[in-house]
């Protein structure tokens, strides 16, 4: 059932990707802020409370209504249930318009042009970044866009509905994702503080969640990629991101494809709630959370950044859902004949 609910809604997604501005995310966003304002005391029992009210509540909503669905109605009915829910939390069009159009302006020459986008995209000052630091930016952010939209999505989806949970791990990577950036970034924007109890909470939550799907994520991008060279970035490298889930991502990355990541970042200028979709929506962006911002890092080994290894990341990725795709219809398939 999880082969093709994943492959119903990776085609739909491509079909008919979801608006920016739509229902559900507003709903969850609203969710986040009520949450928030009504169980944020300050305290860190408090923080993890409102916590687990945001994160596991969705998730356990879902999970019921799936059980619900095959005891009442059918197989058929849960597995469309997993489908919506996979359609709202996975896919490539939340984010892959804005590197296309990243990578149309660098093709063409137009510098400027990819700097305002990058700009507009992730809220950060580029100033007069070179030709290389734009493009490494932009396999940085985009690569971490496709693990948190579909690979980590992948991974906890798979694992929990092999448990017989559903969507359940779909909707926790997601949510926890959400608030880990959300909640934060209101704390930066000042529209609506939180303590540092629920930021707290927030992000340690969600770097223990990311940790399995980071990796996994990581492997498949060495099999798809130069395993040998992605194995070894990947542990003599990985420490070098602030992040340890993100550097995982990243080294593997840059072994795999061979190219230079890392080094001096670009800095985070979040703008107000109203200005940018990044921190308003749950699945519009990759926006890392302040406390996640890329600082001043030694870079990877590797070939300086250059525009045709925005194809080769394209290239990772596709292989590497192709790759999940074949592994979930063996498993699939062995279970029918099992």
């Amino acid at each position: 059932m999880s082969f093709f609910a994943i492959l119903f809604a990776l085609l739909l997604e491509q079909v008919r990707p979801l608006a920016r501005h739509n229902p559900i995310h507003a709903a969850l966003r609203m969710w986040a802020r009520w949450v928030s304002r009504n169980f944020d005391a300050g305290k860190t029992h408090h923080g993890w409370v409102a916590w687990a009210l945001a994160v596991l509540g969705p998730a356990l909503a879902v999970v019921l209504l799936h059980w619900a669905l095959l005891l009442y109605v059918g197989w058929p009915a849960a597995v469309v249930w997993n489908v919506v829910v996979l359609y709202a939390t996975l896919g490539f069009r939340q984010f892959s318009h804005h590197f296309t159009a990243i990578r149309d302006a660098l093709e063409t020459g137009d510098e400027e042009q990819a700097r305002l986008l990058l700009a507009q995209w992730q809220q950060v000052e580029v100033m007069q970044l070179p030709r290389s630091e734009i493009v490494r930016h932009v396999i940085e952010y985009s690569v971490l866009a496709a693990h948190r939209h579909v690979f980590g999505v992948l991974a906890l989806y798979s694992l929990f509905a092999a448990l017989g949970l559903g969507p359940f791990g779909a909707v926790l990577y997601r949510m926890s994702e959400f608030v880990a950036r959300y909640w934060p970034h209101h704390n930066v924007a000042d529209t609506q503080p939180v303590s540092p109890a629920l930021e707290c909470a927030s992000v340690d939550a969600w770097h223990v969640i990311d940790w399995v799907p980071a990796r996994t994520t990581a492997v498949a991008f060495a099999v798809v990629g130069s395993f040998e060279e992605a194995i070894d970035c990947w542990r003599h490298h990985a420490q070098r991101f602030p992040n340890d889930n993100d550097g995982v991502v990243l080294a593997a990355t840059s072994g795999a494809v061979n190219v230079r990541l890392g080094g001096e970042a670009l800095r985070a200028a979040f703008a107000s709630s109203g200005s940018t979709t990044s921190s308003a929506s749950p699945t519009a962006q990759v926006a890392l959370p302040p406390s996640a911002a890329f600082e001043d890092t030694e870079s990877t080994p590797g070939r300086e950044a250059e525009v045709g290894h925005l194809r080769s990341i394209v290239g990772l990725v596709w292989r590497s859902v192709v790759l999940w795709m074949v592994l979930l219809a063996l498993l699939t398939l062995a279970r029918l004949l099992g």
